[in-house]
């Protein structure tokens, strides 16, 4: 009898219990045990086979409806340590598992190709992509699983805040979940209508300093402000603290950093730090604004999943089990069109890094052209146009040429 384990690493998304439930389903109608290993790596790194629980049919047919996972998660890296690796494969070895289905982002996706390889013919490994941040390289067009979810109640949460900033006349500088890539900050951003999003990839290659950041936000409120409308939310991207000069980041040096080296975005106050730098540009401009910085992340991780993540998600969580049955290892697990595809993991990771390779968003689409079409920003021709530089003179006092100067930054992005 095949042994199926499922263990989930990383940061909750909506979806991975429709993974789990689809797997656990398919696998007991193929006469597998299936079983479920809880908080990711964690346990089996260190030698314990007894946090483990037998999924059935009967406790899982209804879970793909639920948010949160069942079997918890923890960002634990196995391939740290050479004893923690050998002691997970050893562990696995022990619970009997021979077919593994691992649910996470690039950070589980690289230890599961480790650990696959540090098995050998023992163990066959599926990996099934998830995260909110839409940033895994999988068919062109197709999502993560989680991001369309999440997505929509970003734009509900974005809805909200401008209507409060409209109805109360202030700012708000809302930070989006998204360790790298922008695409969360735009989607939810543009479908909202948010006054503007700023994302890392519209930055050149390099560092980017938060003075550069400040100013555009500076400039697009002093911009609406003249146009008649004092108030607006500006979105930015959290991966743009992964690139954050040093000199910026040495403000903070106590910034934790996670198990895989990556700094804790989550802990890096980047809205009070911008909300804070642009009320000091404008008060230097004379305009009084009340800024607000507003995070958003925590609470689209753990939400039931909408149709398209519970049926998505399904389908992934069957591939897989199916393509691990089918003879299949070391592959990761993508839907493109109507069928499912097993991409062998060694064409999915950076061999420069040996972590999987990161989906940026493209900033030369016609999609992301209309999402700036679509914002109210200072752009650098609007200083060439006599009425609203005029405008633009009068509000801050300042000369034509200082505001050039000011906001030269403009021409960079």
């Amino acid at each position: 009898m095949a042994t199926i384990g499922i263990l989930v690493g990383g940061g909750p998304a909506p979806g991975i219990n429709g993974v789990i439930g689809a797997a656990a389903i398919l696998g007991r109608r193929h006469g597998a045990r299936v079983v479920g290993i809880l908080e990711g790596f964690r346990w089996l790194m260190e030698g314990r086979s007894d946090h483990v629980v037998d999924l059935h049919i009967g406790t899982v047919s209804r879970i793909h409806l639920l948010g949160g996972s069942i079997l918890r998660t923890s960002r634990a890296n196995p391939t740290r340590d050479p004893e923690d690796l050998r002691r997970t494969v050893q562990t696995l070895r022990e619970i009997g598992v021979d077919h593994l289905v691992t649910i996470g982002g690039d950070d589980t996706c690289s230890s599961a190709m480790r650990v696959a390889e540090a098995a050998g013919d023992a163990l066959r490994v599926a990996h099934v992509p998830k995260t909110i941040d839409n940033d895994l390289p999988l068919p062109e067009g197709t999502p993560t699983f989680g991001f369309e979810t999440a997505r929509e109640t970003g734009t509900q949460v974005l809805n909200h805040l401008m209507e409060d900033a409209r109805t109360t006349g202030r700012w708000y500088v809302a930070v989006m979940m998204g360790r790298t890539a922008g695409h969360l900050t735009l989607g939810a951003a543009k479908a909202a209508g948010a006054t503007l999003a700023i994302v890392a990839e519209e930055f050149p290659e390099g560092p980017i300093r938060l003075a550069d950041i400040e100013r555009t936000i500076e400039a697009a409120i002093a911009k609406r402000l003249v146009l008649g409308r004092p108030y607006g939310v500006a979105v930015v991207a959290e991966g743009i603290g992964e690139r954050l000069h040093p000199d910026d980041l040495a403000r903070l040096p106590d910034l934790p950093r996670d198990e895989h080296g990556h700094p804790r975005l989550a802990e890096l106050p980047l809205g009070r730090l911008l909300a804070g730098g642009v009320a000091r540009g404008l008060a230097e401009l004379g305009i009084p604004m009340t800024l607000v910085a507003k995070d958003i992340g925590y609470e689209l991780r753990c939400v039931a999943p909408n149709a398209f993540d519970a049926e998505y998600t399904r389908d992934l969580g069957a591939g897989a089990v199916r393509a691990l049955l089918g003879g299949t290892r070391s592959v990761m697990i993508t839907r493109e069109g109507n069928a499912i595809r097993p991409v062998p993991l060694g064409e999915v990771l950076d061999p420069s890094s040996g972590r999987a390779r990161v989906r940026m968003l493209d900033t030369d689409s016609p999609s992301y052209a209309l999402a700036r079409w679509l914002q109210v920003r200072l752009e650098p021709e609007d200083l060439d146009d006599p009425e609203l530089a005029a405008l633009l003179t009068r509000a801050t006092g300042l000369e034509l040429e200082d505001l050039r100067g000011r906001w030269s930054h403009l021409e960079k992005h």
